[in-house]
């Protein structure tokens, strides 16, 4: 197995975690964090694209590591935009979860205009 073979099955787990966490998880924050699985698993599969035409012999591109370089701030600007979010509609509602479940009084409060 060599390194580009490597890289490429790392990608593939942390998109099939990642994917799993969105499924599964109702907590926003573990869904922030499965999408975040996602994205940095689609980095490393443009990375293993990009390094693998320059292991062909032909000349690298900096413009797909540029576009990386690019994609990762974005992201974290993302991830940081959901979590500020998350805290906002925590000190509105007081809920902390996705779920619709009966186990906080938010709902049960709620003015009748006014989601919880």
């Amino acid at each position: 197995m060599n390194a580009t073979q490597f890289f490429g099955l790392t990608a593939a787990a942390l998109v099939g975690l990642g994917l799993y966490g969105l499924i599964v998880n109702p907590q926003p924050l573990r869904k922030v964090l499965a999408f975040n699985l996602i994205g940095n698993g689609v980095f490393l599969t443009c990375a293993v694209i990009a390094r693998r035409a320059t292991g062909a012999g032909m000349p690298g591109d900096p413009v797909a590591h540029a576009l990386l370089i690019t994609a990762i701030v974005v992201s974290f600007a993302a991830s940081s935009l959901a979590v500020w979010l998350m805290l906002r509609g925590l000190d509105e509602s007081g809920a902390s979860s996705l779920a619709d479940d009966d186990s906080g009084d938010v709902s049960r409060n709620a003015e009748p205009g006014r989601c919880a």
